[in-house]
């Protein structure tokens, strides 16, 4: 152990006197003191002290029983969680933290079993030997101050390198999840994973199969939010771990044949993931998941549509339609939130509708319907659809840019007179059923979706014009008018129609 007072003169120890220990960790490490318990910060709260990176949570491991755990922290904690205490560890909230604390531990998984069998430990030292990573697997005790790292995590961390404490193969068998943990740190950290870890990724990939979806959806997000998830899924696609989970990605490499040539769907898709992530802000606050799972899958439906033309060259006739049905399928197995799951399968299945705008023209009929079936989602479609376009013929990219741009300019133009954000017909529901003098039915839908079809149409109607509409349909319907119809000169009421799921659009 290396005291970060030190006066030893190396670079380990220069680079740990680096790290500053929160005060929030100082104070509750001379409350453990006070009990006779030891207290470490330990993982990835270390790892990011030393990056200099922010983390509101903070991770301890401590030779206190789960009970004494809560005799200590239970009478000044804002909040406690007791769900992992089966496991050791013990979740508090405190002076605006997220804490947990975990007692050492010993622990090894059943090859058919997604839980630790969990065995408590007596030393630090232990307790971190069973960490995933060396970069992980540092601690600096508080209020002591003393760090320390037995697997030479530091180093590692100072040459980009991602090894285990021990055997890879015997980390990946104790906890399959470490294969993906493994990629994300690849792409969050910009880590260089060690040649024994990929080949023990690669040998281990089908461990990954007794972890709960919702375990990977996790470790998923975190790396399609990272800085460069496209090395993560590199590695995930090329040791095999990304077969287990998100199949449809490796099924991307599609064989491609001297007569029917066509661009390499995988790299493709990867490169407008890229491309995605370089547009992101100009479209969206942030790292934006529903964008970057989107770019990654629009073409997931490419292999299951593709056919071989007679005279050479492919086809993917509505790809974007099974595509859409595809990662509707995959997102739900992974137990995405049905939001996220409906809102990327929507902008997979109008990612290509832009297609064809710079050589056919598109009415403002046409113009008003793409704004309003994209709803919320149009800065994230305008996004996608400008980072599809991979092409290296400048002259086809910049025809291509250009006709985004006046597309982009005539919503916003529209947007600016009609208010595309909420587009719905010009009288409502109720008022339909007044004018005509109907019951509620399957007539009040068919009116509203007919009014709908004149608001894209012919734009804003007005309610006198859209009543003579809504008259003339009735008669053509053979929808006999009720007694109770108002003439259109009449008084009507001015009712406001109701929000349309589309009314938070910024355009």
């Amino acid at each position: 152990m290396i005291p970060l007072d030190s006066p030893r003169d190396s670079a380990e120890s220069a680079l740990a006197r680096l790290l500053t220990v929160p005060r929030v960790a100082e104070l509750l490490g001379r409350r453990f003191d006070k009990y006779g318990h030891e207290l470490h910060l330990v993982g990835g709260s270390v790892r990011d002290a030393l990056l200099g990176r922010p983390d509101d949570d903070l991770d301890f491991a401590t030779d206190a029983a789960p009970e004494a755990v809560l005799e200590c922290v239970g009478p000044v904690a804002d909040s406690v969680w007791t769900t992992g205490v089966a496991f050791g560890t013990v979740g508090i909230s405190w002076r605006g933290r997220r804490i947990e604390i975990t007692t050492y531990r010993s622990e090894s998984y059943d090859r058919t079993s997604r839980n630790p069998q969990v065995t408590y430990g007596e030393t630090i030292e232990e307790d971190l030997g069973r960490r995933d990573f060396t970069i992980n697997a540092m601690s600096v005790s508080v209020p002591g101050h003393v760090f320390c790292d037995p697997f030479g995590g530091l180093a590692d961390l100072g040459r980009r390198v991602l090894r285990t404490p021990g055997r890879p193969e015997r980390s990946f068998d104790d906890d399959p999840l470490r294969i993906l943990r493994a990629a994300r740190f690849v792409a969050q950290l910009a880590l260089r994973p060690d040649p024994g870890v990929v080949d023990a990724m690669r040998s281990r990939a089908d461990r990954l199969k007794i972890v709960a979806p919702e375990r990977i959806r996790d470790e998923l997000e975190k790396l399609l939010l990272a800085p460069d998830p496209v090395a993560g899924l590199t590695l995930l696609v090329d040791t095999g771990a990304a077969e287990m989970f998100l199949p449809e990605l490796p099924a991307l490499r599609l064989e491609i044949d001297e007569h029917h040539q066509h661009k390499d769907v995988y790299v493709h898709s990867l490169r407008v993931l890229e491309r995605a992530i370089d547009r992101e802000s100009a479209y969206t606050d942030g790292p934006n998941l529903r964008l970057r799972l989107a770019a990654l899958l629009h073409d997931i439906g490419k292999p299951r549509t593709r056919k071989h033309l007679p005279r050479g060259g492919v086809s993917f006739h509505h790809h974007e339609a099974v595509g859409r049905r595809m990662t509707m399928s995959r997102l739900s197995a992974l137990r995405f939130p049905r939001d996220v799951v409906d809102d990327v399968g929507r902008l997979v299945e109008m990612h290509l509708r832009f297609h064809g705008y710079g050589t056919a023209d598109w009415t403002d009929s046409a113009v008003r319907r793409y704004a309003a079936d994209a709803g919320d989602l149009l800065p994230l479609l305008h996004a996608l659809v400008r980072s599809d376009c991979t092409t290296r013929n400048r002259r086809k990219a910049a025809a291509l840019e250009a006709a985004y741009d006046e597309l982009e300019r005539r919503i916003a133009d529209l947007a600016a007179r009609e208010e595309l954000s909420r587009i719905r017909p010009d009288v409502d529901g109720n008022e339909v059923m007044r004018v005509l003098g109907i019951p509620p039915g399957p007539a009040v839908g068919q009116a509203l979706a007919h009014l709908l079809e004149l608001r894209f149409e012919r734009g804003p109607l007005g309610r006198e014009a859209a009543v003579t509409e809504l008259l003339a349909w009735a008669r053509a319907q053979g929808i006999r008018v009720g007694s109770a119809a108002p003439r259109v000169e009449m008084d009507l009421l001015p009712v406001d129609p109701p929000p349309s799921g589309n009314s938070s659009t910024q355009l």
